[in-house]
């Protein structure tokens, strides 16, 4: 129906008769005789000059057969890349009417509320920035199955209707017709599936997996989300961010980026320098130990302290008065900090602040060569403990430095040796673990699992991006007894273990290879890469913050027979 699309003609196809199929994009009266449409697809858009009695409007579909000319000087725009050229002596046909849209199928479509996009989502793809972003989605998913089959890897389909497993993140029940009263679960991930793979000899595996959690949604979190799984054999850790890496790499490059060298970092150090797991490395603001600067204080707040730190947020003394200052008291306050002290370096290089009175000069001074102030800083200095300190710290670092998140540049960044657990239940007195429990914990640390679990490292990685947590991974547990010690730590007995997990254990008995993994979203990755704060920008058919979708007006009640046939009863709201 067509010889080109409508983003590629150019001056050297000017004489050329050619056919173009799209959307009108834009109508304009030419005096009495003429018009100019605008053709829209995919591609971009051409000009087309039209008889005046042709009668199309905005979004009409039509095919349209002319002569591709030079534009009059006057009238090029070199804003399009087809601004040189129109299409003359043309004959229009309309291959379907359509409605006025409920909103203009351009840019200014950001402006329109985001459930009404939602709602004609069909309507708001046709724009630039939607279809820039799919394809740019579609080139990324490629290059990552290129780069994965290039490393050896066999994707496999894992299933969608698995048995619950309610110790993870919150499960979506879907209630069994066959069997009353029992239910599948639809997969957080492949976890279980992907390790039984390696038992079964495929060695490398992985899957552009659709997985789903009912977790309250966010800006960066879906109901239902795409993750690159993956698992491998005979493998440690360094082998494993080898073939990641190599994946993210390639799916940079898709996208025209750049994406340097990923560094690696000790998670004790990040939350140390950062004071975050995920830490944004393209600014500066590094937390520094102020613990021996005031040693001798006797600053009541200080006096005692287990770990002081302070952050100097350059040159932003000015632009936060007081009523910024206090929200960021009490927003540290609400993160557990029994409070946050801030100093402000005047001109002649003097510390203005409430509290400045109650430091020594040599305090005052030390406290500035750490911090290496300069007039015109602000000084943020915490006292507590010392992963409260570093986690305030660390975000109100972020409140007062972090960049957009399409402002170059890329900065990828392994974050190694996780906690193994991350505190104590109340209840039962038995360590949390930090990941899941078939992690590989750090083979220098094993002497110290029963005696000082608390200090224990994992064999657990995150790869971040730019603040992002892209994914986690981890090299497994793929030994019987090291499994049952960790179960034993956790306080669970060789029964509930075989009730929980016994379709997933037993296999190990029949020869399991040491083996590792890793999963990250893809959802995040092309955000990032597309310059997009929100994943809902780079998904066809998002979810709203409340979980609703305004085009199908999912989820929905459904008809009582069906309930009838799965033996539900619905229950009203707990008022």
């Amino acid at each position: 129906m067509r010889t080109h699309q409508c983003g590629e003609l150019r001056p050297e196809h000017i004489g050329q008769q050619v056919t173009l199929t799209g959307w009108v994009a834009t109508r304009r009266e030419h005096g009495e005789k003429l018009a100019f449409i605008d053709v829209r697809d995919y591609t971009g858009v051409t000009q087309c000059v039209v008889d005046n009695t042709v009668d199309v409007r905005s979004e009409y579909v039509v095919r349209v057969t002319g002569t591709v000319a030079a534009r009059p000087a006057e009238n090029v725009n070199d804003r399009l890349v087809t601004g040189g050229i129109e299409l003359q002596d043309c004959d229009v046909q309309i291959l379907n009417s359509a409605e006025a849209p409920p909103f203009p199928v351009n840019e200014r479509a950001d402006q329109v509320a985001e459930n009404t996009r939602l709602q004609y989502r069909f309507i708001d793809i046709r724009r630039e920035r939607m279809q820039r972003n799919l394809r740019l989605r579609a080139a990324i998913n490629s290059a990552i199955r290129t780069s994965m089959e290039a490393q050896g890897f066999v994707e496999v389909e894992t299933p969608m209707l698995v048995p619950s497993t309610p110790e993870g993140a919150r499960e979506f029940i879907v209630p069994s017709r066959q069997q009353p009263g029992s239910f599948y679960a639809l997969p957080q991930s492949p976890q279980l599936f992907k390790q039984l793979l390696m038992v079964a000899g495929i060695d490398r595996y992985y899957q552009m997996a659709r997985c789903l959690r009912d977790e309250d949604l966010r800006a960066d979190r879906q109901y239902e989300f795409m993750q690159l799984d993956a698992e491998m054999s005979f493998v440690n850790q360094a082998d494993v961010h080898q073939a990641i890496g190599a994946a993210v790499v390639a799916a940079a490059k898709a996208a025209g980026q750049d994406p340097g060298d990923i560094v690696k970092m000790t998670w004790h150090e990040a939350m140390n320098r950062f004071g975050s797991d995920k830490p944004d490395l393209r600014f500066g603001m590094e937390l520094n130990d102020l613990t021996e600067v005031f040693t001798a204080t006797e600053f009541k707040a200080f006096a005692g302290a287990a770990c002081i730190k302070g952050i100097n947020a350059t040159g932003k003394a000015e632009e936060n008065g007081r009523n910024k200052l206090d929200g960021m008291t009490d927003k540290a306050k609400k993160m557990g900090a029994k409070g946050l002290v801030w100093l402000k370096v005047a001109v002649d290089g003097t510390l203005e602040s409430p509290v400045a009175k109650f430091l020594s000069e040599a305090e005052q001074t030390a406290l500035k060569t750490v911090l290496a102030a300069q007039p015109g800083d602000l000084l943020l200095i915490v006292a507590d403990k010392w992963d409260t300190t570093c986690e305030v710290l660390g975000t109100l670092r972020c409140d007062l430095g972090r960049p957009p998140v399409f402002e170059g540049p890329y900065r990828y960044l392994w974050v190694v040796d996780f906690p193994m657990f991350v505190g104590v239940d109340e209840a039962s007195g038995r360590p949390i673990p930090a990941h899941h429990p078939f992690t590989q914990p750090h083979p220098d640390d094993l002497h110290m699992l029963e005696a000082d679990p608390m200090n224990v490292r994992s064999q657990a990685y995150d790869l971040v991006l730019n603040g992002w947590e892209l994914g986690s991974g981890s090299i497994r547990i793929h030994q019987h007894e090291l499994q049952a010690r960790i179960f034993s730590i956790l306080g669970i007995s060789d029964e509930e273990a075989q009730k929980k997990f016994g379709f997933f254990l037993n296999p190990f008995r029949y020869g399991a290879p040491p083996h590792g993994g890793f999963a990250f979203g893809v959802d995040r990755l092309v955000a990032i890469l597309a310059g997009e704060e929100n994943i809902r920008e780079v998904i066809a058919f998002p979810k709203t913050q409340s979980g609703m979708d305004p085009m199908t007006n999912a989820p929905t009640p459904v008809a009582q027979k069906q309930l009838d046939d799965l033996g539900i009863r619905v229950l009203p709201p707990k008022a």
